[in-house]
């Protein structure tokens, strides 16, 4: 098993560019520890999120790390100009070295749509249009395409990514349609919710990863053998009483940032994870305790839902740097080794 963590960056009581500076000292932390890969969120209009271009804090995250991949889970394409988003990622797959991972997506909060004066409704059809560009970009150096909305003919690609084919690719294994597009693009996939949901999600994918064979190699997808991740927010404390009085208010505080714009807007969010703290860490998207606990859970869920790559929502809500840190040092220490031996990709 490999190791990973998604972050939102969430806005909090410390000036922003303070908690940039933190971030970064968690990365290198991750790093040190031997962490495959960092995966920022996208957001807009939201306290969720202080990194609403996500790129922009991956450029600078490249050039203060050597080894750990970089990418985003995931880029919402409707928002973008194709041509100068593949751009965007060719030059960063360059600053980082080889180590960009490009996580795709459409977004599902509306709002945040409002917020570029886009309409959400429109949004697949945006995704798709985004997607093929994209794609082609980074296969070939010159772009033809034709949709509704764009047009390129034999539009130069002149910076091509330094990775080759390409930079791996990331998609969101929800619903039905998340695993079949995933295994035939030849993306890696990461899901997340309660463990018996993401244990029929991530065997679906695995049986669409066979089944389209052909049309990845067609393709020419970098994927191989896919990192096929869950994620769960997780807090270690010494102690199980001292982790879940810590986790209890920060999950709230999570929570409420992410449901922010929602209730603004008199709606809340269509996610996975309970805003209850108790039905969070009973459903197994919730991994509070000590080490010996955290540990134990962890094992289990491996067992059950057969991911390959761990990805952890470390930093969340009100823990406060020092806590973030403690809490990965006792996983580095305590519970990492034993969980690297399972699952291995396949």
């Amino acid at each position: 098993m490999q190791f990973g963590v998604f972050d939102y960056i969430e806005k909090g009581a410390a000036p922003i560019h303070e908690t940039y500076d933190r971030r970064m000292d968690l990365l290198r932390a991750l790093e040190a520890a031997g962490f495959h890969g960092y995966h920022l969120s996208e957001h807009h209009a939201t306290p969720l999120s202080l990194t609403p271009s996500p790129n922009l804090f991956l450029a600078a995250a490249a050039r203060e790390t050597k080894t750990i991949r970089l990418g985003t889970l995931l880029t919402l394409l409707p928002l973008y100009h194709p041509m100068r988003l593949l751009e965007e990622l060719c030059m960063l797959d360059h600053l980082s070295g080889g180590r960009l991972d490009i996580g795709v997506g459409r977004g599902i909060s509306p709002h945040e749509f409002d917020a570029y004066s886009e309409d959400f409704n429109e949004s697949a059809e945006a995704f798709d249009q985004c997607f093929k560009v994209i794609h082609q970009g980074l296969r070939q150096d010159r772009v033809t395409y034709a949709s509704p909305k764009y047009t390129f003919k034999d539009a130069p690609v002149i910076v091509r990514p330094l990775q080759t084919p390409h930079p791996p690719l990331w998609y969101g294994l929800r619903g039905e349609h998340g695993p079949v597009f995933a295994a035939r693009h030849g993306m890696n996939g990461v899901t997340l919710g309660p463990d018996d949901h993401v244990a029929k999600i991530i065997g679906n994918f695995r049986e669409q990863w066979k089944l389209h064979e052909a049309e990845r190699a067609a393709m020419g997808s970098p994927v191989a053998s896919p990192l096929v991740g869950i994620m769960r927010a997780m807090f270690i404390a010494d102690t199980d009483q001292e982790a879940e009085r810590i986790a209890r208010a920060a999950h709230e505080t999570w929570f409420d940032n992410l449901a922010w714009l929602w209730k603004e807007r008199g709606t809340m969010p269509p996610i996975a994870i309970s805003g209850s703290f108790d039905q969070a860490r009973a459903s197994g998207a919730l991994v509070v305790g000590s080490p010996q606990t955290v540990k134990k859970v962890f094992m289990a869920q491996a067992q059950r839902c057969g991911h390959n790559y761990l990805v952890l929502l470390l930093a969340f809500g009100s823990l406060t740097h020092a806590q973030q840190m403690r809490s990965l040092d006792l996983f580095r220490t305590e519970v990492m080794p034993e969980l690297a031996a399972l699952n291995e990709m396949r």
